[in-house]
């Protein structure tokens, strides 16, 4: 039965992306990327918002089902430089977070906006940081939010040799701050550094923490912190290594399941080579790791990445994705990525180069965005398939803005949408991997608009069956709307 709902899912993707006409784009706006930012926000009452800003202001675009622009609203309560935001929707409206710059402070700021984008409680200033004399050289404040949109915890967890100095404050859907923490966790004499954090919808907080080793920064000792809200201090959980040492671990939280999965890849010594897939998952009502598994790569499955060096294979490989299954086993999605450097100057211009910010710098920052992985477990931590999705992408100067990949989980099938480089115009690929791992690949060709560059990993997934993604040309954004 899975097998039949899967194929027919995978059937109505291939069936319905053929056809230019599920396409449906934005007009124009005026915009430049190199110093704009922008996101899709979500949809909210029937209506589909995206978000832009630049030294003209900062707007929210509301667009109706064909993707027409039925109103503008102006953010005239945002400050004039802002650092970094965040959209949150919980059902009728919109939690937005931002941070701005004002003097040599970062100022977290929170505003709740109705389904109609107007402003209905705040602006509520949440924390501040001091900034250095060239001013803000990272992120301050984090965010995580619980599945049912009920509870957002906004922190900052800094890092000071052996020791964390956590501040958080738990927010409701209204805006009203709830509960107030500080805590300090401190290791057994080792360096910590720290992933990000995840609050269940009970609001309990959770943060990954680990000590690096060895000149890759593979961990050797690995914790999850919890932080009930009302607790105010920290318990930590240690997760047994085996003399292995982790990298690139990846959390997931299973609210139904009261789970935390864990998962990534694993070396023998501190500066070794990837040579296994790391599976576990910690229960939240025993406060205790479950089904720990270190499953090495058999030699197929190395085979099959088609890298030169066998020993190199899963090295550049980073989780970026984990979809928890039904069966309480999951998928984890992992990219090949790197970045490398070049000193001195060659004309080897990568295709989107007229959005990088020029110049006369002697170094060239070169970004590879390749093939996608997925490995799929069961509940008891058995491999049950991988899937590779094969591309090759290489941009210049650029952040690797149109590189990677948009992903659209219908349930039964898994799709990923990126650009294809490698033609002398880029085109848009759909690569799919049913539920028994099988994969198909597809080109997907949208027509009008005058074919705008697509920036799939900036887009998000709206609906079941919709996806937007931003899209630039030149000194101008749209938004492209994929009904499948």
């Amino acid at each position: 039965m899975n097998r039949t709902i899967g194929f027919l899912l995978l059937a109505l993707i291939f069936w319905n992306t053929s056809r230019a006409q599920e396409v449906l784009y934005s007009p124009y706006q005026k915009f430049d990327f190199r110093g704009g930012d922008f996101s899709v926000v979500g949809k909210v009452g029937g209506l589909v918002y995206t978000y832009r800003g630049s030294e003209e202001g900062f707007f929210l675009d509301a667009y109706n089902d064909t993707m027409g622009h039925t109103a503008t609203v102006v953010l005239d309560f945002f400050p004039k430089k802002i650092y970094e935001t965040r959209f949150v929707l919980s059902g009728d409206h919109i939690i937005v977070l931002y941070q701005a710059i004002e003097g040599t402070k970062v100022i977290q700021y929170a505003a709740l906006l109705d389904e109609k984008g107007r402003l209905q409680k705040g602006p509520l200033q949440l924390s501040e940081a001091k900034t250095g004399i060239f001013g803000p050289t990272r992120n301050y404040f984090s965010s995580a939010v619980s599945d049912d949109k009920k509870t957002i915890v906004v922190y900052s967890a800094t890092e000071k040799g052996d020791h964390l100095d956590f501040e958080g404050k738990w927010i409701d859907d209204q805006l009203n701050v709830v509960h107030r923490n500080r805590a300090t966790y401190k290791s057994d004499g080792n360096d910590i550094n720290r992933s990000e954090g995840i609050v269940a919808n009970d609001g309990t907080f959770y943060l990954p923490v680990y000590t690096p080793i060895g000149g890759k920064d593979y961990s050797d000792q690995f914790w999850l912190l919890s932080m009930p809200a009302q607790a105010g201090k920290f318990a930590a959980k240690e997760m047994p290594m085996e003399n292995r040492f982790l990298a690139n671990v990846y959390v997931k939280l299973d609210n139904n399941n009261n789970r935390i999965y864990i998962g990534g890849f694993y070396s023998d010594k501190k500066n070794g080579n990837y040579i296994g897939a790391v599976y576990a998952y910690y229960d939240i009502a025993s406060s205790g790791y479950m089904n720990k598994r270190m499953l090495p790569f058999d030699s197929q499955f190395v085979m099959e990445t088609g890298e030169r060096s066998k020993k190199h294979a899963f090295n550049d490989y980073v989780p970026k994705q984990m979809i928890v299954k039904n069966d309480g086993g999951f998928v984890l999605i992992a990219e090949n990525y790197y970045v490398t450097t070049r000193s001195n100057y060659s004309p080897a211009w990568g295709y989107y180069s007229w959005y990088s910010p020029g110049g006369m710098s002697g170094t060239i920052r070169e970004y590879h965005y390749n093939d996608i992985l997925a490995l799929s477990y069961d509940g008891n931590g058995a491999k049950q398939w991988h899937a590779f999705v094969r591309k090759e992408q290489y941009s210049q100067d650029d952040g690797g803005v149109f590189s990677s990949y948009a992903l659209l989980n219908t349930g039964g099938t898994l799709a990923f949408m990126f650009n294809d480089f490698n033609a002398s115009r880029s085109r848009i690929q759909l690569g799919t991997v049913d539920a028994d791992g099988k994969t198909n690949m597809r080109s997907f060709s949208p027509e009008g608009n005058s074919m705008p560059d697509w920036l799939p990993r900036s887009g998000k997934q709206v609906s079941a069956r919709e996806m937007v993604v931003p899209c630039l040309r030149r000194r101008e954004i749209c938004f492209a709307k994929i009904v499948f």
